[in-house]
């Protein structure tokens, strides 16, 4: 067995092979750019090696600089987690040339599965069901309008060597199909070095339903049944499960055959992703193969029971599969949402800075967090926006998207902004409840973007009685400390008004043993806890049932979280309640005249001039932040005044780019 192995990646894939690296009794080194010099993987190998700038391509991507740590450190073997240099053939045969074995699979199979064209003539030639489209490459923007006409709209533009939703766009019309090809091979050039690209017939309303492999040097292979990744935003998976609630077993049987069939196919060693798109009557076709570990792991091991990167290390090593398939069952269910870095809020832009607070549910038999991150430590622009990945496991699907709901709301994040609202919402959305979803479901259920009111508590009697609680708690405490300076102990009124959302509530409410009685709309709500003044999470009953709320002070406001859904609340006398009916809403700054940075990121171009004259849905300028490209385009007709930065720009939350006189 390997004595040392370099993790040639970050973040909370590194920690996670060096997690299970350590129980296997093996040494690890770390690499790391400017930006990740104190971060948790770092932290967490035997020995870690600075290899360059912050950006991936300074650093992260440059394979001779990766082999050299090796050769200087001793290690044996690299583990490329995903992205970066897990897919790229070149890397993993200089690897073969230095001798230093590679924990992935060979070669050929990676650059034939890393190439979406020469993988989907394989996978034909292998007996897999492929979905319609040209296979070759387009020349440029007026081929793939050609292409798209012949095919058939709706088509989806893919690049070759593309994957994690970069590179791809999905073209509805000639327009669509022109822009989505500048956009796409521009994302898949700044990410793979490659911006080759395909076409292939879009198939509406499908299940994005993958097939786990895993295979050794001897010929053995495996399927390790299915994840469902159909919860997408913008081709990017949000929460994934296994098994699928979608699948039955004669499809299951049959996806995970064609899967094996295609790997043997490639001579395919170590773990694998077979990508397949499923219409409504479970008709499936091949989409593509990840020759990788995929983020979405560990949901496939905590219903199996295997170590996919133990595994990995043993196949690459030379050892035989301890499994078969008929080892292989389905031991309960198992959920994973993706933490990201980014504002819900504000079309999920992305969020980066410093993690003020950073506290996950703690891991147990039931819960799971695989991270990279740690309390005071920074969210980089420079990288993927993932915090963690979430997991929980149940019996059955019910009690895992029970203790899934729970996990997110104890999940704190504070100093940037997470999607926990987004998620938490997702979990009790009644299409993903009932498990009729695909990767079109989020663009339908928020075709204008995730809003709070989206996930508006029907009942607001939880934030209600919380904040009534809160309050009466935090007035009893005070009245103690005053009652030892005075000598007497104020008395705490009862009855008291809490206003949330323009609304207001009159409650009554009286301390009792552990918490409060609190009176709301005709019926008493029992609160138990013991929160104090300043903790982050209210954690206690309401009526005997378990409750976890996150608590945010900003003066006499609290904002308050459950379920997905935030409220901003203050709880007041009833004289001032009266008194705020007649107070005047501030009006919000007219910001119309400018087009702000809505994110972190960099310029990438500018397509106006000063005096030009712009007309609502005109490109006005692109950004690129955690290596996707963002269309700015007018709102309105305006007229172009200045323009205050240029092409290569790094720009803030709400740089003014450019400002306008309004037609």
């Amino acid at each position: 067995m390997f004595e040392k192995i370099l993790i040639a990646n970050r973040g909370e894939i590194a920690c996670r092979v060096i997690k299970t690296a350590r129980k296997m009794g093996i040494k690890t080194v770390a690499v790391y750019s400017d930006a990740d010099r104190k971060a948790l993987h770092v932290q967490m190998a035997d020995e870690a090696v600075h290899i360059g700038p912050a950006p991936s391509t300074q650093s992260y991507l440059l394979g001779d600089r990766i082999i050299q740590v090796c050769r200087d450190t001793g290690a044996q073997a690299v583990h490329p987690g995903y992205g970066f240099l897990s897919e790229n053939p070149t890397f993993c045969e200089a690897l073969d040339k230095a001798g230093i074995a590679f924990i992935g699979p060979n070669t050929k199979a990676i650059q034939a599965m890393g190439d979406k064209i020469t993988s989907k003539e394989l996978a034909d030639k292998a007996g897999v069901n492929t979905i319609p489209g040209y296979s070759d490459v387009l020349r440029d923007a007026d081929h793939a309008v050609e292409i798209a006409g012949k095919v058939g709209y709706p088509v989806m533009l893919k690049a070759t060597a593309g994957g994690g939703g970069k590179g791809m766009r999905i073209a509805h019309d000639d327009a669509e199909c022109r822009d989505g090809f500048e956009r796409a091979s521009n994302e898949a050039r700044s990410s793979f070095g490659d911006d080759r690209m395909f076409v292939e017939k879009f198939i509406e309303q499908p299940r994005h339903i993958e097939i786990q492999v895993i295979a050794d040097k001897h010929g053995n292979t495996v399927y390790l049944n299915e994840r469902e990744c159909s919860l997408q935003r913008r081709h990017q998976k949000v929460i994934e499960e296994a098994p699928s609630p979608f699948l039955d077993a004669a499809t299951r049987k049959a996806m995970g055959e064609q899967a094996v069939a295609l790997a043997r196919a490639v001579d395919y060693r170590s773990a694998g992703t077979v990508e397949f798109i499923v219409d409504a009557k479970r008709n499936f076709y091949f989409l593509e193969m990840n020759t990788r570990l995929q983020v979405e792991h560990p949901v496939t091991e905590l219903i199996t029971g295997f170590d996919l990167v133990e595994l990995m290390i043993r196949v690459a090593d030379g050892e035989k599969l301890p499994i078969e398939q008929a080892d292989v069952a389905i031991n309960g269910w198992a959920i994973e949402s993706r933490v990201y870095a980014e504002d819900p809020f504000r079309n999920f832009l992305p969020s980066v800075g410093r993690l003020v607070y950073y506290r996950p549910p703690q891991d147990d038999d039931h819960v799971r967090v695989d991270t990279g991150v740690f309390e005071g430590g920074e969210v980089s622009m420079y990288y993927d926006p993932m915090i963690a990945k979430l997991i929980t496991h149940g019996a059955d699907r019910e009690e895992a998207m029970t203790r899934m709901r729970s996990a997110l709301d104890r999940f704190i994040i504070r100093g940037v902004t997470s999607n926990l609202s987004f998620l938490s919402s997702l979990m009790v959305h009644p299409r993903y409840v009932s498990g009729d979803i695909n990767t079109n479901t989020i663009a339908e259920e928020y075709p204008d973007g995730f809003h709070p009111a989206d996930v508006a508590h029907e009942d607001p009697s939880i934030f209600v009685s919380v904040a009534a609680s809160m309050l009466r708690g935090y007035r009893d405490r005070a009245a103690r400390i005053d009652g030892q300076l005075s000598g007497h102990e104020r008395r705490v009124r009862d009855d008291w008004v809490v206003l949330m959302n323009g609304d207001q509530y009159p409650v009554n409410v009286v301390s009792t043993e552990g918490g409060h009685e609190v009176k709301f709309n005709g019926q008493t709500y029992a609160v138990r806890s013991q929160w104090q003044f300043g903790q982050l999470l209210f954690s206690g009953t309401i009526n005997g049932e378990e409750i976890f709320v996150q608590v945010e002070r900003d003066e006499q406001t609290f904002r308050l979280s459950h379920a997905g859904s935030q409220a901003d609340v203050r709880v007041v006398t009833p004289k001032v309640a009266d008194l705020m009916r007649h107070m005047p809403v501030k009006e919000t700054p007219d910001m119309s005249g400018y087009l702000l940075s809505p994110m972190p990121g960099l310029l990438v171009s500018v397509a106006v001039s000063e005096g030009q004259t712009v007309h609502a849905g005109e490109e006005l300028a692109v950004i690129e932040a955690m290596k996707m490209e963002n269309t700015l385009l007018a709102e309105r007709d305006c007229v172009v005044t200045r323009i205050n930065y240029k092409p290569g720009a790094s720009l803030a939350v709400d740089d003014p780019i450019m400002e306008f006189e309004l037609g």
